[in-house]
């Protein structure tokens, strides 16, 4: 569903590496600014010999670096440079997740690193950049905003209309915004089953959490893939384990697991990183927020404040990321609230995971309008890669915690897929 009415320019995004680039900016307000891949894709500016050590005279425990990757992702690209400097991945911190399909440069944090390792670093897909050391490690939150420049492929338009198209949509969301819809990596990227699994979790039913998670398949995946989660369903475990390749190592992980414990479900999600079990309840409480907007819109609202509405200290309508703590709205607004609860056949009290009390939420609220930040057109040009197409080069900032894919799904108006 869409909560803009302009007409949509069509087109393709991610279709190359570089055509999503993203740059975190600090609490301070700094870009961490691409530098060591080129626009065109292409290795522009990997740091030649040693890696320069800032200075500690005050013994300080986390060096702040920036972490500039080249379609990875950011669980992996920790994995990999934990692995690399022979230590926990745990000691290296982040304020946020970054989409896979990109380019992206954002800060982290290093706990005691091993100075001799971290300045013989090399990667082909990640550049680490130390910059200074702190007291404080980076956690989840500590940044401002995203400054996003995304370049929309296989466009159909002629050049006058595409233009027209991409002014009305500047006009109205500068009057009156974007639903601020979660996107859809927030659901679990190709699948979208993290929200699912975390329904589960919630109801109580940690089996089918677990069994929905090894054995979902939507057909996106490779047929050796697709074999192994089928495996997984059936309940064969060791041969699902066997099946599974070798980068799928969440799911061997639970699978090796059962293999000894097949009935201990709870343990089977406890082999998963705390941050990547945090995301299954967060993922249902984004899905619930989401069917909230939609209803409003269905029932003919658009982004107008109703009866009942929560608001922040600014006037900003809120809606609810149910949890076990939320205040929910009242009037109008709190009846579409208690109707998509009533749907799902869930209480605000299920937030509370007694198997699993670390998994429990005690609830939050996020504004129901997205703000779109210095919104510019960089380029219309000839679509190099698809011939008679065009394409257009955006950029434009987000506050922390909002999605790209949202911005985009209204000035393309077509389905997440496809964005």
């Amino acid at each position: 569903m869409h909560s803009t009415k302009c007409i949509g320019i069509g087109g393709r995004i991610k279709q190359r590496i570089s055509d999503f680039q993203v740059e975190e900016i600090t609490t301070e307000g700094k870009v961490c600014e691409i530098k060591a891949f080129g626009p065109d894709g292409k290795i522009a500016g990997f740091t030649e010999g040693l890696i320069e050590i800032p200075a500690n005279p005050e013994g300080k425990e986390f060096l702040i670096c920036e972490l500039e990757k080249f379609n990875y992702d950011l669980n992996m690209a920790i994995r990999f440079v934990s692995h690399y400097l022979q230590f926990s991945r745990t000691r290296i911190g982040y304020a946020g997740l970054k989409d896979k399909r990109g380019i992206t440069c954002q800060k982290i944090s290093i706990w005691k690193p091993d100075l001799q390792k971290l300045a013989n670093f090399k990667s082909k897909f990640i550049e680490l950049r130390p910059l200074e050391w702190s007291n404080e490690r980076m956690e989840i939150g500590k940044l401002k905003a995203n400054k996003f420049k995304i370049t929309v492929r296989n466009i159909e338009l002629q050049e006058p209309k595409l233009k027209e198209r991409i002014l009305d949509f500047q006009k109205e969301i500068e009057k009156n915004g974007i639903a601020n819809f979660f996107g859809e990596q927030r659901f679990g990227g190709v699948r979208q089953v993290t929200h699912l699994v975390g329904r589960e979790i919630l109801r109580g039913d940690l089996k089918s959490a677990v069994m929905l998670y090894l054995g979902s398949d939507n057909g996106r995946e490779n047929e050796e893939t697709s074999k192994a989660r089928a495996l997984a369903k059936a309940g064969k475990f060791a041969e699902s384990l066997a099946a599974f390749p070798r980068e799928y190592r969440f799911e061997k992980s639970m699978l090796n697991h059962l293999v000894k414990n097949p009935n201990d479900f709870a343990n089977a999600i406890g082999k998963l990183p705390k941050a990547m079990r945090f995301l299954f309840t967060h993922a249902f409480q984004s899905f619930l927020y989401n069917n909230i907007i939609e209803e409003r819109l269905k029932q003919g609202f658009s982004l107008g404040e109703i009866e009942g509405d929560l608001k922040d200290p600014e006037g900003n309508v809120l809606i609810p990321l149910i949890g076990f703590e939320s205040v929910l709205p009242s009037g109008k607004s709190g009846e579409i609230v208690q109707k998509i609860l009533d749907s799902e056949n869930v209480k605000k009290e299920d937030f509370k995971v007694k198997q699993m009390p670390e998994l429990s939420s005690k609830g939050a609220a996020k504004k129901l309008k997205l703000d779109v930040s210095d919104f510019k057109v960089l380029e219309i040009a000839i679509d190099e890669f698809n011939e008679g197409k065009l394409k257009a080069t955006i950029a434009f900032e987000l506050e922390k915690g909002n999605y790209a894919t949202t911005v985009l799904g209204e000035l393309l108006k077509q389905s997440s897929e496809k964005v």
